[in-house]
């Protein structure tokens, strides 16, 4: 136990030991595997995330709704798998986001340890300041706020407690769409088609999670063409027996499943 600039240093240069196993942010990441370079050790790394909610234009879009608001601000967004990007189709927008501003409603801020609370505070006042900063983002580069919005929630003035926040009609290629935000803020962009819906879901640094939503056979095969290392269609539940990480520099590891055995394994051929 220690901090990361002190006990992850050692462990990562450490020549006794094989290999790293790293959990947190895209940058502490290459950190970890510029040090143990050295030493020429394994690293398994599951890093940040952007990931994209896909809705269809034959989705259904209560489900998208309530599904993406789920994952976009469980544990107050923050979770490396957390949807922060809903991509709808352009002649739907208004609709989705009408539905959008409806069901935030129901998520409540306050103290973890009330029963009608949905949302508790980040991590610390560090995470406001940083999460805040990027909705002020959001509004400077021109994204239209449909709930939340920065400073602190009233009543909540004490505490590291951040107003849920949706912005729509999100330009793909914005701040808050292309870096990790890790709070509870979920950015709607409009899409012309079946191929811009996936252009802009690959189209940031990260890759580790998706969901996609509509006619099966037609979001299983956008689902096959997304640059991430998970996809959940149409609700798919999460399963430990699915090997979860990503691509890009969202990492290069695969926790849980078979797969996630096998990183902490070594190969060897025994030749009689």
């Amino acid at each position: 136990y220690g901090t990361g600039s002190v006990v992850g240093e050692a462990i990562s240069a450490h020549p006794g030991i094989d290999m790293v196993s790293f959990t947190g942010s895209t940058a502490a990441g290459r950190r970890v595997a510029a040090v143990a370079a050295d030493t020429v050790k394994r690293v398994g790394l599951e890093l940040g995330g952007k990931s994209a909610s896909i809705a269809l234009d034959d989705a259904d879009l209560d489900e998208v709704v309530a599904e993406t608001l789920q994952y976009a601000w469980s544990n107050s967004g923050q979770a490396c798998g957390a949807w922060t990007r809903l991509l709808v189709p352009a002649a739907r927008h208004d609709e989705i986001v009408a539905k959008l501003r409806e069901a935030a409603a129901e998520y409540t801020v306050g103290d973890p340890a009330d029963e009608t609370t949905r949302l508790g505070p980040v991590a610390s006042e560090a995470q406001w300041q940083r999460v805040n900063g990027y909705i002020e983002k959001g509004l400077a580069e021109g994204a239209e706020l449909v709930v939340g919005g920065p400073g602190r929630v009233p009543g909540l003035e004490g505490g590291a407690f951040i107003r849920p926040t949706i912005f729509a009609n999100v330009d793909p290629d914005s701040t808050i769409a292309q870096e990790e935000i890790f709070g509870p803020v979920l950015s709607v962009i409009a899409y012309t088609d079946d191929d811009d819906a996936v252009r802009i879901a690959n189209g940031t640094p990260y890759g580790l999670t998706a969901a996609v939503f509509g006619s099966p056979d037609r979001a299983l095969s956008v689902a096959r063409r997304l640059e991430v290392g998970q996809v959940h269609v149409n609700g798919g539940a999460f399963t430990p027996l699915a090997p979860f990480g990503g691509r890009k520099q969202s990492g290069t590891a695969r926790e849980m499943g078979r797969a996630g055995i096998e990183e902490f394994t070594e190969l060897k051929a025994i030749l009689l």
